[in-house]
């Protein structure tokens, strides 16, 4: 496995989902995992009232989209998340970016580029 492959997570509110995952498609992502998490960073959470109590919610909901990037440049992928994604506010969310050792896909046991490609 010659090819590098790099794994960029995206991780921001549910609400910039379809116009990140337009902004992708734009660029060449075709291929994602998505996820629903709870998370907080640095605004850890907000106050809510249940019942009428003041309830702290620490875990706010975000979606996850996990990318395995090997024929897009990287940072083309992190430059259109960054301005999709950025408003300027605490909530905005985090890319990682991750070096990828390997992809094995198991129905054929293709590894590295060739597990990423879809070929009829």
């Amino acid at each position: 496995m010659s090819e590098k492959l790099t794994k960029v997570d995206i991780i921001t509110a549910p609400g910039k989902f379809d116009e990140l995952k337009d902004a992708l498609n734009e660029i060449g992502i075709t291929g994602m995992t998505v996820s629903n998490v709870l998370g907080c960073g640095m605004q850890k959470g907000h106050k809510e009232y249940y019942r009428g109590k003041t309830v702290d919610i620490k875990l706010l909901p975000k979606i996850k989209i996990e990318i395995v990037v090997c024929d897009v440049p990287v940072d083309s992928v992190v430059e259109t998340a960054k301005k999709v994604l950025h408003t300027g506010k605490i909530g905005d969310g985090k890319i990682f970016v991750y070096d990828v050792q390997n992809v094995i896909r198991v129905s054929s046991g293709e590894e590295g580029r060739d597990a990423l490609q879809y070929n009829e």
